[in-house]
């Protein structure tokens, strides 16, 4: 168990080998909805860890284990999320409000991943690809026959908005880049 939301299989995919200066294992690492094992929509590949000697201890983690890990979180909802504030009449996190109310309300953004986000490596790169949408919503006070509940009014919709976030090594630091594709 990863957290609430996903879980991992790291069982061994082979024997181990076992030679004179190291032992080498092979485990699974796929990552799936809790409570919710199943068949992965990706093909794992092979691939190869450079032979070097000079560290104690060598890690690496394939393209699928983070294609499995974006599917489990997905699957599991954890790529929405719904932000509420309370906002003055002129400005709310750079969105102008004034010209649909002249009254302060409570602003709630609901954040969603429209899409499995697509995560890919490449030498010395990790890039996150996510699609997605943003609803923008004042709550605002209502009442009928004494009694009063909350109603939420639209002000825009953002769709198919598509981000990528890559991560890069270079000269042993790692530099990032978040851009807006669309």
């Amino acid at each position: 168990q990863i957290d609430d939301l996903a879980e991992v299989d790291y069982s061994l995919s082979s024997l181990p080998a076992v030679f004179r200066p190291f032992i080498d294992l092979d485990l699974k690492g796929i990552v799936f909805p809790a409570g919710n094992y199943r068949d992965s929509p990706y093909v794992a590949a092979s691939f190869t860890i450079l032979d070097q000697s000079d560290s104690m201890l060598y890690l690496a983690f394939s393209e699928y284990f983070f294609q499995t890990s974006s599917f489990a979180y997905y699957t599991a909802g954890a790529f929405s999320m719904t932000i509420a504030e309370e906002v003055s009449r002129t400005q709310s996190n750079g969105v102008r409000v004034a010209k649909y109310s002249v009254t302060p309300y409570p602003v709630m953004l609901k954040l969603m991943s429209t899409e499995i986000p697509v995560i890919s490596l490449q030498q010395d790169s990790f890039t996150l690809e996510i699609q997605g949408s943003m609803e923008v919503l004042a709550i605002q006070p209502s009442s009928l026959w004494g009694l009063i509940w909350l109603v939420t009014h639209g002000f825009f919709i953002l769709q198919a908005a598509n981000a990528s976030i890559s991560l890069n090594m270079f000269d042993k630091k790692l530099m990032g880049l978040l851009c807006l594709n669309r």
